[in-house]
Parts: structure tokens; sequence; C-alpha cells
């Protein structure tokens, strides 16, 4: 960096006696930027940094505080530096500031940005270089220090703030070193089955990967120190990155989860060639973390899907805990357990009953919430946090007057692109602060009641009533049918996207259950257990078809084919999808139709095997698992066995198995 970036004027080494919160501090070093002309407007830069700073805590662990900003009004990048001796907190982990930087850039000096931010933070690493900060005794001093002009004994790494934003090359004395986050819409199997793929291809590269499963039980954060020393990043995911900014200014391959699944080596290797180019991403600049959760040519019928799956994933922990507290009411009270009194008014001890209601009444509160979930994230996923209060608005405002699963997909689209709106109108510097908290939610939650009530919320409350109609009125050919497509749809992409739509669809009937909505969801989880049921099944009795790691992964395909976990079919799949994925769509096909003609129904919304005393006609529905299992079976050994016949087969499946150089891989 050029040493006009800080100068002594930009350094207060006593910013205690002035300051004791984040607002004061940033404006006392603020205040410092406009004395020298780097701040035009210290109100509108003030309004810029505490805008920046709602959207995420800037402490880090270890005592240090880096408010930032890209503002208009300021002239030229520029850094200013605090020391406090009592400490100020900017929401740490480990407490209070005793180091604090403010960042400024200005409006769209993107690279600019994140090379004072990423190279501060391989700094900010070196406890030397942090020592000597907190002992400098003048301005002049830290001022040089920073610059690296006169960096401290035995700091490698703080040289210039303008080096590479992605860190130095990595040299012989340590491996090349990545970091990865992995996610799908219900953050169960893809997400983890990516990590564990990445993590195989890395050690048999040589490369040490540290890896953040972003699942469904919530997630553990790669530690900021890990992120800054890293020399590259691998996103895979099919919701958006949560903190995605944590990762700007790095060399990043962004891709589906399922890439990581079927080609992890080849995701290390072109992030291993981005770093060698030096190519690095920039910060996002929008409102929404799914513009920058891919690439910028991505469709509008990509970013849809994603935006969708944002909603779903959250839903499905809902629809999992309610459906089955409903689903363990009936089965303890019986079918009329809904006409059982409050329990929080009458409630016997010592009566089975009483205990069936209750986990039918809350089963009750927790299903209530699926379509406001599916609303708000749907619209968190279009514009990040301020989605979230008119999302959630409109899909309570879609249970109100009856409009269901499809109201709660208008209400979520509708709020996202109402905030959206918002956010790209412009407004004076002085509201800049309180957008995020009251302007924001107060106009778009107003907009987005007007429309679900008086404009949009009506049709498809008749729409949802009329698909209700006709799923009760489904019988004969008209269910088999309906049967066939599902069970195509639940096995084309083993629990993606298409999965994931024919899931929504079924759950979606359980809100306002009736007999043709039940044989929805039976038929649905039926023909989800199929494609892991039968690659367990194959492996079992023609394991020489298949190489050492698919007959392993057949061992745990049978408790997840069983469980209802659809995904248990991906490993297979991803190494033979010609065959695997025909297969298990011929197995579904026929399990769906089956279930469909034998009227069997469901009224919880997952669980496989472990729920069929809760189905109607548990026997036959039984059947319709087995018959499907078997003709996936034969499809798969059939088209293996051809290809057998024309040369050996999984020989490379073997090789991959192995690891031939040493690496360390951990998992945040």
């Amino acid at each position: 960096m050029s040493s006009a970036m800080i100068t002594a004027d930009l350094v207060d080494l006593e910013l205690d006696r002035s300051a004791d919160t984040k607002e004061a501090a940033a404006r006392t070093l603020a205040l410092r930027m406009v004395d020298l002309g780097r701040v035009t407007d210290l109100e509108g830069f003030l309004a810029d940094v505490a805008a920046r700073e709602a959207q995420m805590p800037t402490g880090l662990d270890g005592g240090i505080g880096i408010p930032h900003c890209r503002s208009a009004h300021v002239t030229e990048p520029t850094l200013a530096f605090g020391r406090s001796a009592t400490g100020i907190d900017f929401g740490a982990p480990d407490g209070p500031a005793d180091l604090v930087f403010l960042i400024a850039a200005p409006a769209g000096a993107d690279d600019a940005h994140l090379t004072i931010l990423s190279a501060l933070a391989r700094q900010l690493l070196d406890e030397g270089f942090t020592a000597a900060l907190r002992a400098a005794p003048d301005a002049e001093s830290a001022a040089a220090l920073i610059q690296g002009e006169d960096p401290p004994a035995a700091a490698p790494g703080t040289g210039d703030l303008a080096s590479p934003a992605a860190g130095p090359p990595p040299g012989p004395e340590r491996p090349f070193r990545v970091v990865a986050v992995t996610s799908c819409p219900t953050g169960i199997a893809h997400t983890y089955m990516a990590a564990e793929s990445l993590e195989r291809a890395a050690h048999e590269a040589g490369v040490e990967l540290t890896v953040e499963p972003q699942g469904s039980a919530g997630f553990t954060r790669l530690d900021p120190a890990t992120i800054a020393a890293a020399d590259a990043v691998i996103l895979a995911h099919d919701v958006p990155v949560r903190e995605k900014p944590r990762f700007a200014g790095k060399p990043t391959v962004d891709v589906g989860v399922k890439a990581a699944i079927n080609r992890p080596a080849e995701l290390i290797a072109e992030v291993r060639d981005k770093a060698a180019r030096g190519e690095t991403t920039a910060a996002p600049t929008g409102p929404t973390p799914v513009d920058s959760a891919g690439d910028t040519g991505d469709s509008y019928g990509t970013k849809l899907r994603t935006w969708l799956m944002s909603g779903v994933s959250y839903m499905v922990p809902f629809v999992a805990a309610g459906g089955l507290l409903i689903a363990l009411g009936f089965a303890i009270g019986g079918w009329k357990i809904d006409k059982a009194p409050s329990v929080a008014e009458h409630f016997v001890w010592t009566d089975h009953t009483s205990w069936a209601a209750l986990l039918f009444q809350t089963g009750g509160l927790a299903f209530a919430f699926l379509v406001p979930v599916l609303a708000g994230y749907i619209a968190y996923g279009m514009a990040d946090r301020p989605g979230l209060v008119p999302g959630f608005v409109g899909g309570s405002v879609a249970v109100t007057i009856d409009a269901g699963f499809l109201g709660g997909l208008a209400a979520g689209l509708l709020a996202g692109g109402v905030v959206l709106g918002i956010q790209r109108v412009r407004i004076p510097a002085v509201l800049r602060g309180i957008m995020p908290v009251v302007v924001i939610p107060l106009l778009s939650a107003a907009v987005v009641g007007f429309l679900m009530f008086l404009v949009v919320g009506k049709p498809i409350a008749s729409l949802q009533s009329a698909l209700t109609d006709w799923l009760e009125g489904l019988t004969g050919a008209n269910a088999v049918v309906l049967g066939v497509v599902l069970g195509l749809m639940m096995c084309f992409d083993l629990g993606g996207p298409l999965n994931k739509v024919a899931y929504a669809f079924a759950v979606g009937g359980l809100a306002h259950p009736t007999d043709g909505s039940l044989k929805v969801m039976a038929a649905t989880m039926a023909a989800g257990m199929v494609p892991p049921l039968a690659m367990a099944l194959a492996t079992t009795v023609r394991g020489r078809l298949f190489t050492r790691t698919e007959r392993e992964n057949g061992k745990a395909a049978w408790f997840l084919g069983a469980s209802f976990i659809t995904e248990g079919a991906i490993p297979f799949a991803a190494a033979d999808p010609l065959r695997v994925i025909p297969a298990s769509m011929a197995g579904g096909a026929v399990t769906g139709a089956l279930s469909m003609a034998f009227g069997c129904t469901l009224r919880a919304p997952h669980g496989g095997v472990f729920v069929v005393p809760l189905i109607g006609q548990p026997l036959l529905y039984l059947v319709a698992i087995a018959a499907g299992v078997a003709v996936a079976t034969a499809v798969v050994v059939l088209l293996k066995g051809a290809r057998k016949a024309s040369g050996p087969a999984g020989a490379g499946g073997e090789r991959a198995g192995r690891f031939t150089t040493p690496a360390r891989v951990t998992q945040a």
C-alpha cells in the first residue's frame, strides 16, 4: 500500500479517552479522515459504517475490531487505527477489542477494499505484529508497523498491505490450503456427502482442507484465522452460503453441492489453477446472498430454484418434527384425537389420551409454521435478513386465507421482490442507519400484506382449494398416473430440486389432510425409499458388479433407504448415472403407482419403515416398496452386467479409494 493509506494523523493511541462504544470509536477515527479530506460527509459515512455493522459484527477473536465499508463519501482508500486501554465491544465472541481498525474505501473500489481487509487479516494472525501494535510508543511507530516499514522481529507476513489478497503462494514447507463450505436444501445428506468427498480428494491430492458443512443441525464456523491463511475456497451449495462475505478476496470455485460429490478432484484442481493465475472474488455489492452465491451469469431459473430451495431447507425440520408428533398422537390416541380439548385446560397425567393430545397439539403448532417459514426463508434467500419480516407476514396471511403451500411460495417471492425494490431506491444518508431495522420491515410488510390479502391471495386460495378437491377425487387410473409421476420425480435427482418439489407438494397437503393428500404423501415416501434400498440389494446379490467402495456404501444404504433418505443412492449415481438413475426411476414409478392403486395413506411426512404402524394398508404398502426395489435392482444389475460383459468396470473406483499422499484434513 502507498504510504498515504495510513499516516500518523490517522492513529489514535488513546481511543478510550473519547470513545467507549463502537459507534463512538468509528466517529472518533472518522473525524481524523474528515480532517485529512479523506471523507467528505461525516454523517453519511458513519451511516454506511453502521449499515455494514448491522449485517454482521466486525469483531475478531484476540481483541480486534475491524469496522469497514465502501461509501460514496470516501475520496480514497484509507485506514485509521485506534488503541483502547479499556476495550470496546465489536461483537467478538471473546470480548472487547483494544485494537480498532476503521477501513474506508470509495464506492465501487472493491479491489482496494478487499486488499486492505485480506492483507490486514493476514497480519493480525501474527501475534508478534499485534503485540508490537499494543506496545507502540507513538502514532508514527504504529503507522510504520501497519505499513510494513518497520515489522517486528520474527513476524513473517507483516509486509505491505498491498500484497495480493489471496495470500502468499504456498511454498514447499507446507501444503496448499483450501477452505470449503457444503450445503444442500435439507442440510442432511448431500451436505455431509459433499464434505466427505472433498476430504478424500484433498487427502489424495496432498491438499490441506478444512470444511464447514452447513447442515440442518447448525454448523461450526470456520476460524477466521483459518480462512485468512487459506490459499483458496470451494463453495459447494444449493442454498445460499451463510456469511459468504468471509471468503471474499480468495480464489474461489462456486458450484452446486452435487459437483463436490461427483467430481471433487476436478474442483480442487480448478481452484489451484485459479490461485496460480491470481484470480480472486470480490465482496458482494448487492443486498442479496443469492445474487452473489454463484456466477453472475446464472439464469433467472437457476436463481429461482435456489430461492425456493432456501425456503424448503428451513421448512423441512418443522415438517419432520410437527408431522411425526401428529402421527404419534394419532397412533396413541386414535383417529379422534384431533377432537380432544386443549391440554392447557384439561390434562390427566395418568390418561394416555391426554398424552396423545399433548403430542398432537404440539405437533399441530409446529406444523402451523410450515407456510410462514417457507415464505420467510424464500424471501431470505432473495434479500437476506431484510426479507424475513415481510416473508413471515406474507406466509401467515397465506395460512389465514387458506392459500396453503402455493400461497406461501407466492408470499415469499413477493416479499423478496418488494424488499429488493425498496433497497434500490436512493434515500437520504441520514436514514441509512435505520433502513434495515425500521423502514424496510415497515414498508415491505405493509405492501406484502396488502398484496396477499387483497390482490393475489384469494385467487391462490381458490386454486389451492381446487387442487385439494382434485386430489380428493382421484381414483383408479388417474391416481395410478399421479403415483407414477411422483415416483419418477422422487428418483430422478435423488434428493435434488425435482425430488424436493414432489416432496414439498406432498407435505403441503398434510396441512389440511384429506384422503387424497394422505395417499399422495404415502406414494411419495414409498418411492423415495426405493433407490437406496435397491442399490443396497444390488450390492448384496451381485457384488462383483460394484467397486469395493460401493459395496461398503451399500451396507449403509440399507438403513438410509429404510429411513426414507433418498440421498443414500447418490454415491452410486455419481459413479454410474446412466445406469443407476434410470433403474431408480423405473422402481420408483412402480412403487408410486402401486401405493396409489392400493389406496395406502400416510399422515407422517417422514420416517420410512419406522412409521409403518401409522400407514393405512401397511402390508400392501410394504409390498409396493418391495416391488419397486425388485424392479430397480433387476434393471441396475442388468445394465451393469451388460457393461461388465463389454469390459472390466470399476477399476478406477478401486484406485480412487486409496490415499497415497499424506495430508492434513480437518472438518470445522
